[in-house]
Parts: structure tokens; C-alpha cells; sequence
């Protein structure tokens, strides 16, 4: 776990690097394979394995899901763990233990409490960044601490506030700073300027990772994308069987045994 931790560690003092997000132990093989340095779990995406939408999922399912990954390749693995799976600081700080005990090297705490549907207060989601951060620096390896700032993906369009609290949270020592749903370089460039610690960024179809990288961005994640991508692809497909008698997207697995060997 020391050496995982020191790896990914490492990979946010380089070149910025796209760390994606499987879904399964079969997607992680298949992202080892194609040569990625690190995995990142995607909540929506796990929650959609379940049958599920985002943010139905348990602590001790989120763990077991972090064993599944874990075992699946040698790569260092970082966790969305929500918000940590309950309101109070000591829920995040949970959940942080628990993540390290499971397998994860890193993961992210954020201040959106689906429960209440709100954003917590600056001074409370600053308390639980704390909390989180007092964790990841008791497991006994270098567990990287994302701290998320909700704002722009729950429909609060304040990049002013978004950057205050990335602030208080790079102040309460998390180690990387993450506003999802950023839609531009620029406000990408504006989150970079203002703080001092690496930055990871939701890509969507408005970036490129050459116009991140130019704005300073260091981590580049897709969230449930890539979860969203195989099942719009499996969905257009069964449709065209149901409707048309139509085959012709049942083009064999390619070179899955060989992604499945990836380590």
C-alpha cells in the first residue's frame, strides 16, 4: 500500500495524467491494459452496477467495490467516497479509515449532502475536510485527500464562492482541490491561479486535455462517462435487435482476453 500511495503521489508532482474511472473489476482491466497509471471509482457509476442512481450506495458497499478494484490490477486506486457517507465531520473521517483499510491510496470528500440536498455551510464543509484530512494522515501511507467543491454540478453558478472554498479546504490541508463541472478553460485557469495544490478536473466534451493542461489543471477524471459511454453503446445496439432484427453491432470482443491478463 506504501508503494501504491507513493506512486500516485508522485504522478501529481509530473506531467498532468488522466486518471479514469471503472466501473467493475472487468473496466479496470481493461483501462490497466491500455496503459493508465492510476484508477479513480466513480459513484454514479458503481451505483448504476446496482441498478441504482448516484448517491444510493453504502459505505460498506462503496468498501467492497474499493476490494474489487483493488484486487483487480496493481494500479493505485483513489475513491469517490460522496460525502462520506454521513453528515457529521466523523462520517468523513470514517469513511477515510475505512477506504485505506479496503485498498484505496486516495479519495475525495465533497460538500454536497445528498440526504439534505444542500451544500454544507463554508465553515462546516471546512470542518469536515478536516476531519478527513486528520484520517488520510493517521492510515499509515501518504493517502492523497481530494477535497470536491459541489457548487457548479448542483446548479450553483459561483465560481467566486467555488474558489473560497477550495481555498478553506487547501488551508484544512487537503492534498488536491476538485470543482466538477467547470464548463471552461478559462474557469479552469481561474480555480488553478488561485490555489496552490494540484487540481483535478471533470473532462467533458468542452475540453481537451491540452487546453486543461495549458490552464493548469494537473488530474483529469470522467466520472460516470465512461460507465455512460459502454451502456448508451449496449443500449443503441439491443435497440436496433428489438426493432430491426438487426445484428450487425455484435462484432465479437476483440482483444478482451488479453485486457483481462493486465495487471
Amino acid at each position: 500500500m506504501h508503494e501504491k500511495a507513493e506512486a500516485f503521489r508522485a504522478l501529481h508532482e509530473g506531467d498532468p495524467f488522466i486518471i479514469p474511472n471503472p466501473w467493475d473489476a472487468g473496466s479496470a482491466k481493461v483501462l490497466a491494459a491500455l496503459g493508465f497509471r492510476a484508477l479513480a471509482g466513480t459513484s454514479s457509476g458503481f451505483a448504476f452496477t446496482l441498478g441504482r442512481p448516484d448517491s444510493s450506495v453504502s459505505l460498506s458497499e462503496a468498501l467492497d467495490h474499493i476490494r474489487v478494484l483493488d484486487a483487480a490490477t496493481s494500479l493505485p486506486v483513489s475513491m469517490d467516497l460522496e460525502h462520506g457517507y454521513g453528515p457529521a465531520p466523523s462520517d468523513a473521517a470514517h469513511a477515510v479509515t475505512a477506504a485505506a483499510e479496503a485498498g484505496a491510496v486516495g479519495g475525495s470528500i465533497e460538500d454536497w449532502d445528498p440526504d439534505d440536498g444542500r451544500i454544507y455551510g463554508l465553515d462546516e464543509a471546512v470542518e469536515r475536510v478536516a476531519a478527513a484530512v486528520e484520517a488520510a494522515r493517521a492510515v499509515g501511507f501518504p493517502f492523497t485527500l481530494t477535497a470536491r467543491a459541489e457548487n457548479h454540478i448542483h446548479g450553483v453558478d459561483d465560481l467566486d464562492d467555488t474558489i473560497t472554498r477550495l481555498r478553506a479546504y487547501e488551508r484544512a490541508g487537503a492534498d488536491v482541490l476538485y470543482a466538477p463541472g467547470l464548463p471552461t478553460a478559462d474557469e479552469v485557469r481561474r480555480v488553478c491561479e488561485a490555489v496552490s495544490k494540484p487540481v483535478n478536473v471533470l473532462a467533458h466534451r468542452g475540453l481537451t486535455m491540452a487546453s486543461i493542461a495549458d490552464a493548469g489543471g494537473q488530474r483529469v477524471s470522467v466520472g460516470g462517462s465512461l460507465t455512460w459511454v459502454a451502456v448508451r453503446a449496449m443500449a443503441t445496439a439491443a435497440e436496433q435487435m428489438l426493432e430491426a432484427g438487426d445484428f450487425s453491432a455484435l462484432r465479437g470482443s476483440g482483444p478482451v482476453s488479453e485486457w483481462l491478463q493486465a495487471r
